[in-house]
């Protein structure tokens, strides 16, 4: 690959805008939702199922379900989008702000990370 290449694929990156939001990972059997916040969802996604995979997950109670029950019986779903215009600011106050509704909106939920 050429430098003229590599350098316009570079700038493309640093300037993409992936999704960010509230993500959700719903275990269907009990119902128990664990939320979070997420600055690149699709990436979250596959990350939260590869480490769930791998027993690796650090949410104990979402490991256990997920190993009792399987991956079949998870939903993944993003709860809230975070509206945002420049993509290398930090969008994390304005993330937990959404995900706090969210939680309150849901009693039941729970953190999936801390």
């Amino acid at each position: 690959m050429d430098t003229a290449r590599k350098k316009q694929l570079l700038e493309e990156y640093k300037n993409r805008k992936p999704e960010m939001g509230v993500i959700s990972v719903l275990c269907i059997m009990t119902g128990e939702a664990f939320l979070g916040i997420s600055k690149d969802t699709k990436t979250d996604f596959n990350s939260t199922r590869c480490k769930l995979a791998t027993s690796w997950h650090p949410n104990k109670r979402l490991q256990e379900l997920w190993n009792q029950y399987g991956e079949k019986s998870f939903e993944f779903s993003v709860l809230k989008v975070l509206k945002y215009e420049d993509p290398a600011a930090d969008h994390t106050d304005e993330l937990e702000a959404l995900c706090e509704q969210c939680l309150a909106a849901d009693k039941g939920a729970r953190r999936i990370w801390r």
